[in-house]
């Protein structure tokens, strides 16, 4: 039992958060036009988890990716992002931060047209201060991750959306972030390329890396391993199963 025990202590030291919000407030406007988007938030995902926000529109679902990607601040609460309190640090800060820790994922690909595929992805290196050289080889390895290898020189108007999602992925993960966050990510997409897209996030959750999705579609969601639901700008669900979504919707 001891050793049992021992064991138990030593996982629960190993686990590592990424995520954790603790008394989240935020809120618009004053007097009368007083608006609350988020009322208390908190929750935590640790290293390794898969995790899908939800909400009806209006829920808080999309402040709380603003504030969870470094895009926005919280008008009150703390939040820890690697293990540093981000809640009220300076706008220079934050970009580093958004750089070095957090990869984004949007609905719109967001790739620059006179770039190409390899050149898009070593975009987020150049303000990192990589070197030239280790750029490229990067970009490639990023591209050839998200089965893109084909394509290194292709321009973003010679590539489906499909494919163009899988550069701004590959985009995401070439910092080697300790977040991937992905907002409405198959929303442009057709059903066979979503799910082609959805399985391309689960394997590079089973590589290791930590993937929060913001998305309406149950669908999509149910790839997840836990869904977040938001109500009101408050956290109804924390830990969410998948199979349990038909409850809640």
């Amino acid at each position: 039992m001891q050793v049992a025990d021992q064991t138990s202590i030593s996982r629960q030291t190993q686990t590592k958060q990424v995520i954790a919000l603790d008394h989240i407030n935020k809120i618009y406007g004053l007097g009368d036009t007083l608006v609350t988007a988020l009322d208390d938030v908190s929750f935590e995902i640790n290293q390794g988890e898969y995790c899908a926000i939800m909400g009806a529109s209006g829920s808080g679902k999309s402040t709380a990716m603003n504030i969870i990607g470094c895009l926005d601040r919280p008008s009150s609460g703390n939040y820890l992002l690697d293990g540093e309190n981000v809640a009220q640090l300076s706008s220079d800060r934050l970009a580093v931060i958004r750089n070095r820790k957090i990869g984004f994922v949007f609905q719109q690909y967001h790739l620059l047209a006179q770039l190409n595929a390899t050149e898009n992805v070593m975009l987020p290196m150049a303000y990192a201060n990589v070197l030239p050289k280790e750029r490229k080889e990067r970009a490639i390895a990023a591209l050839e991750q998200v089965g893109m290898g084909n394509r290194l020189n292709n321009l973003p108007n010679q590539l489906s959306g499909g494919q163009q999602q899988r550069v701004a992925i590959a985009r995401a993960i070439v910092n080697q972030p300790v977040l991937l966050l992905a907002d409405e990510p198959t929303g442009a997409l057709d059903s066979r390329t979503t799910q082609e897209v959805i399985e391309l996030f689960g394997a590079l959750n089973t590589a290791g890396i930590t993937v929060v999705m913001v998305t309406h579609e149950s669908d999509v969601a149910r790839h997840s391993r836990r869904i977040i639901w938001f109500q009101d700008g408050k956290v109804i669900h924390k830990d969410l199963k998948p199979s349990d979504l038909g409850h809640v919707l």
